[in-house]
């Protein structure tokens, strides 16, 4: 490897947050399938798995009281309620991922990214947007099936979310997939050159100097 490749070897987490039906997750799918550089977090859950999900690669399904041992002895970057249920992230997911060399994508909603940024303050943030605020309500309303209580509340729990966009690092308006997979893999690229995150930044640069001290001496 170069000098310039070693350079580049810090992985970070990347927050994906967004109102329901923006396509975050379509984003983060997408992003995994074309890059080896990233690794999707799995969360763990108290609700009971699907017919086709798998513990362990859907979710890490466990029990109320285990998931309330987790969160008590610090286990947890974050969970929340939703439903009944408990979700949250483990914190060995980061931990692995990094040991992996790998950038974790962590799929949360704005108040688990907030919990999250605070343990994680190296964590990159993107915030997926619509295009507009009709294609969100076409994408999450569908065909008028749901109960219109029930379509109120996803509405305004989605305008909630929309609020907190001026909190991530980076905005993304997910109006053609292609075109937003390609500007989340620019932030990837654009980060991993940060100073901050180069650890062999400073050994390079005494190189540098130190054989162009050589050839002034040279003459």
């Amino acid at each position: 490897m170069s000098e310039v490749g070693r350079l580049l070897g810090r992985p970070f987490p990347i927050i994906f947050a967004a109102p329901s039906g923006a396509g975050k997750t379509t984003i983060a799918q997408r992003l995994r399938e074309r890059r080896d550089d990233v690794v999707f977090s799995i969360s763990a859950t108290t609700r009971d798995p699907r017919s086709y999900e798998h513990d362990g690669v859907d979710y890490h399904f466990v029990g109320e009281p285990e998931f309330r041992r987790m969160a008590g002895s610090g286990e947890l970057l974050e969970w929340a309620e939703v439903h009944t249920r408990l979700y949250g992230t483990p914190r060995r997911n980061v931990e692995e991922a990094a040991a992996a060399g790998k950038h974790l994508i962590l799929d949360i909603d704005v108040q688990g990214s907030r919990l999250v940024r605070r343990a994680i303050p190296e964590a990159v943030a993107i915030f997926v947007l619509p295009p507009s605020g009709q294609e969100l309500v076409r994408r999450l309303v569908g065909r008028g099936s749901e109960d219109p209580s029930r379509r109120r509340r996803r509405l305004a729990a989605a305008r909630r979310e929309i609020e907190a966009a001026a909190e991530f690092d980076y905005v993304i308006v997910n109006d053609d997939l292609d075109s937003s997979v390609a500007a989340v893999e620019s932030i990837i690229d654009a980060e991993r050159r940060r100073s901050a995150r180069l650890r062999g930044l400073p050994g390079f640069v005494e190189q540098l100097c130190r054989e162009v001290d050589e050839a002034v001496a040279n003459g």
